[in-house]
C-alpha cells in the first residue's frame, strides 16, 4: 500500500502535519505525503525540512517548549481540514546520553530529558492540535513509539529511560483515545512501531539486527502509512507495528 490509499480513506480536501521532519522517518513520511495529493503537508521541526517539496509548508516547533507547540498549532488553524497529525520525534541517545544498561546508571536529569522528548512533548502536541481535527469523518493523531515501550514484551531489560518514556507515551495515547472518542468518534489515536530503521537514532545499535530487518526510512514510512490507511475508529487507542500487527502494552 502507499500513502495515496491513506488519502483515499480521508475526506478531501485534507491537510497533514508531521512533527519531527528533521529525523529520517519524519522526513520520509513528509516526502511521501507531499507526492500523494494532500492539500498541504505541514513539516515541523526545530531545524526545518531543509528541502522544498511542492505542497509542503515548513515550520518551526520545539516539543520541549509548550509556547512553541501552541504557536505552531495557531499556524495550522486555517485551510482545508487537518486530518492527519503524526509525531515522529524521539530520543534514544545523545552525545552526553546513552541508553542505560543497568539501574546503576540511572540519572534524574537524563531520565527527565527522555520523558520530555518521548512522552511529554507528544502529549502537549495532542493538547494543542487535537482540537484542530474535524468533529466528524476519519482523522488520525499518531505517534512514533517503539516496541521496547511494551511492558508485556520486555524480556531483555535495560534502556530504562527510553523504555519507560515510550511506555508513558503509549499510556498517553490510550488515555487520549478514551477522551477523544466522546467528542470526535471518528478520530483515531494510535501509537506506531516503525521497526528498526536506518536512522541516526538506531545507528549505534544496528549490529545485531537480523538480515532484512533494518528498514530504510522510505520503506518504514510506506508501511506506517499503509497501517494508518487500514485503521478504523475501533482501533483507536491501540499500538501497532509497521506490519499492522497489534503490540501488547
Amino acid at each position: 500500500m502507499t500513502a495515496s490509499n491513506l488519502l483515499a480513506s480521508l475526506e478531501r480536501p485534507s491537510r497533514a502535519a508531521v512533527i519531527g521532519v528533521s529525523g529520517g522517518i519524519g522526513r520520509a513520511v513528509t516526502e511521501r505525503l507531499a507526492a500523494e495529493g494532500f492539500e498541504a503537508v505541514h513539516a515541523l521541526s526545530r531545524r526545518g525540512l531543509g528541502s522544498e517539496y511542492q505542497g509542503v509548508r515548513s515550520g518551526a516547533i520545539d516539543i520541549e517548549h509548550e509556547p512553541s507547540i501552541a504557536a505552531a498549532a495557531v499556524e495550522l488553524q486555517d485551510g482545508a481540514p487537518l486530518r492527519l497529525v503524526l509525531v515522529a520525534t524521539g530520543l534514544l541517545h545523545a552525545v552526553d546520553q546513552q541508553p542505560e544498561k543497568t539501574y546503576r546508571s540511572l540519572d534524574p536529569e537524563l531520565l527527565a530529558r527522555s520523558f520530555r522528548v518521548n512522552a511529554i512533548g507528544p502529549a502537549l502536541v495532542a493538547k494543542h492540535m487535537l482540537p484542530l481535527l474535524p468533529k466528524s469523518g476519519k482523522s488520525i493523531f499518531a505517534v512514533i513509539s517503539a516496541r521496547v515501550g511494551s511492558i508485556e514484551d520486555n524480556r531483555l531489560g535495560g534502556w530504562y529511560g527510553y523504555r519507560a518514556s515510550k511506555a508513558a507515551l503509549n499510556q498517553f495515547i490510550r488515555t487520549l483515545a478514551v477522551e477523544v472518542r466522546r467528542q470526535k468518534p471518528d478520530t483515531i489515536c494510535v501509537a506506531l512501531h516503525p521497526g528498526t530503521v536506518d536512522t541516526a537514532l538506531s545507528q549505534p545499535f544496528q549490529t545485531g539486527v537480523e538480515t532484512g530487518k533494518l528498514f530504510t526510512p522510505a520503506y518504514s514510512a510506506e508501511r506506517l502509512l499503509s497501517v494508518l490507511d487500514g485503521l478504523t475508529a475501533a482501533d483507536s487507542g491501540g499500538f501497532f507495528a509497521w506490519d499492522g500487527q497489534r503490540i501488547p502494552f
